[in-house]
């Protein structure tokens, strides 16, 4: 699906992680009624997490016609590949190619910065997640070939309250 011309993929603003927190907080409840919870019981990305990645220039956001964020990719190094923190889109404004858009923007910046993949850990089940993420050429990591870091990170979701049966890394090799 090609995103409407009215949205633009951009880096974001400081005065915007605010916003971005909330946008995180609408498409968790998505994600939670996905799962059968009424929101994400999970919390948000903090706003120093955010400045850090915006700090780094690896912070995007969809903005609407009005400039305004309506989605947000968070991603930053880990062993030496791109990691997504975070990928979310305002409910209203979904289904209309900015979560893919927002993606591509990722993978354009890990070719530019010359990492060897871009890596995540999502949920197994939900259509939005992993199956999303395959579509673009992700493959699931078995557990025997995760770095140390992605280990450690889906470790860091289980004591979160993640259901590791349901976590899963994911990498697109460049």
């Amino acid at each position: 699906m090609i995103w409407p011309p009215e949205y633009r993929i951009r880096p974001a603003r400081e005065t915007e992680l605010p916003a971005l927190q909330t946008i995180e907080e609408s498409a968790g409840e998505v994600w939670g009624a996905a799962l059968g919870r009424s929101a994400i019981p999970f919390g948000v990305m903090p706003l120093a997490a955010l400045d850090l990645c915006r700090v780094e220039g690896t912070l995007w956001v969809a903005a609407d016609g009005d400039d305004r964020p309506v989605g947000f990719l968070a991603a930053g190094d880990l062993d030496g590949a791109l990691f997504i923190h975070e990928l979310n889109v305002a409910p209203q404004h979904q289904r209309r190619g900015l979560g893919a858009a927002l993606l591509r923007a990722a993978i354009d910046h890990a070719r530019w910065r010359f990492h060897p993949a871009v890596a995540l850990t999502t949920d197994r089940y939900i259509s939005f997640n992993a199956p999303f993420y395959a579509r673009h050429g992700f493959v699931l990591l078995r557990p025997e070939d995760l770095s140390p870091g992605l280990k450690a990170k889906l470790a860091s979701e289980a004591e979160r309250g993640h259901d590791p049966a349901r976590r899963v890394a994911m990498a697109k090799r460049l």
